[in-house]
């Protein structure tokens, strides 16, 4: 799962989100090498020839804006956001890769989480309402992720106010 919760000694609990992340730096490299040395064979047997020179600047072009959407992915996927959960305050810290940072903050007891199911883009789009605004959470969760987080919002809002 790209979040966790902490649970911290004052009563308060956190909740870490992040974007998930498929390939590893390693695996990006690897990915790369593979890429290039495949592109590289029909450049082998034109060795020598004017096609040669005709299909290097596409072999490098394709290979070099491969390298540069991948590492946009990367800076993209940067994207943080941590809530943090106490008997008195919620709050939501977002951390974005190519904007300033988002802030919102509600008393525990106001705020109530909703799923919206008729979002044509997002199935199961997670909102926290509260101190007059309605904030996203997870969106860049899986589907399933989203539905698991929901119910645990629940939960975890439930508890809160209980025991205050």
């Amino acid at each position: 799962m790209p979040y966790h919760w902490n649970e911290e000694i004052s009563g308060s609990k956190e909740l870490s989100l992040w974007p998930h992340r498929s390939m590893s730096a390693k695996g990006f490299v690897l990915f790369m090498g593979v890429t290039m040395a495949l592109w590289s064979l029909p450049l082998i047997s034109l060795a020598g020839t004017v096609a040669f020179w005709w299909m290097l600047p596409f072999v490098l072009l394709t290979i070099g804006l491969l390298w540069w959407l991948i590492q946009r992915n990367y800076r993209d996927a940067q994207l943080t956001e941590t809530l943090r959960i106490s008997a008195r305050e919620t709050s939501l810290h977002r951390e974005n890769p190519r904007g300033p940072a988002q802030e919102w903050a509600c008393n525990t007891h106001w705020v109530s989480v909703h799923m919206r199911e008729d979002n044509k883009y997002l199935p199961h789009y997670v909102t926290l309402k509260g101190a007059g605004r309605e904030v996203e959470i997870g969106a860049f969760l899986s589907e399933d992720e989203r539905l698991e987080l929901y119910d645990e919002l629940m939960e975890r809002f439930a508890a809160a106010k209980s025991n205050p």
